[in-house]
């Protein structure tokens, strides 16, 4: 893997609409930043070969409107691991997939913004904060450990 994106997903409805949390659906606000980040991807090129994504109905939705915007994007693989994942977690569930050269995943804070954090910084209590549908576009500097990423981009609705 060289690129590695992180996609927070895009604002939710509160939690009172649903009782569940993973049913969270997208409010209408969320659905617009999610297809921002579909557009700001294609504008900037980047084309993720393999796309992970949380169960999660707001991190689903986030991804399908975001690869909505990109022409010929490969379908998300689920991944019930990003739910809830500490840094850790997500490194290891990467690690399963350095055979693709770009990898996006679609998941939740404080897992994202610490992630972004631990790998570029080398700590995960360093880290800057993702709002809802932001992303975060990494270039690895050889393997996927910590402090072993360069940010080459970051965006937020």
């Amino acid at each position: 893997m060289h690129e590695l994106i992180l996609l927070r997903h895009a604002e939710a409805v509160p939690i009172e609409t649903t009782g569940d949390d993973q049913q969270r659906a997208l409010s209408e606000r969320g659905k617009q930043e999610a297809q921002a980040a579909g557009r700001w991807l294609a504008a900037h090129g980047v084309r993720p070969g393999r796309v992970l994504c949380s169960p999660a109905q707001r991190a689903e939705e986030t991804a399908r409107l975001a690869m909505a915007a990109m022409a010929a994007m490969p379908s998300p693989q689920l991944a019930d691991e990003i739910y809830d994942a500490s840094p850790g977690e997500l490194l290891a569930l990467l690690d399963q997939h350095g055979d693709s050269a770009t990898v996006m995943l679609v998941g939740h804070n404080p897992g994202i913004e610490r992630l972004v954090a631990l790998l570029v910084e080398g700590r995960s209590d360093e880290f800057r904060g993702m709002p809802p549908g932001a992303l975060a576009v990494l270039h690895l500097d050889g393997a996927l450990e910590p402090g072993n990423a360069r940010l080459d981009a970051f965006w937020s609705p």
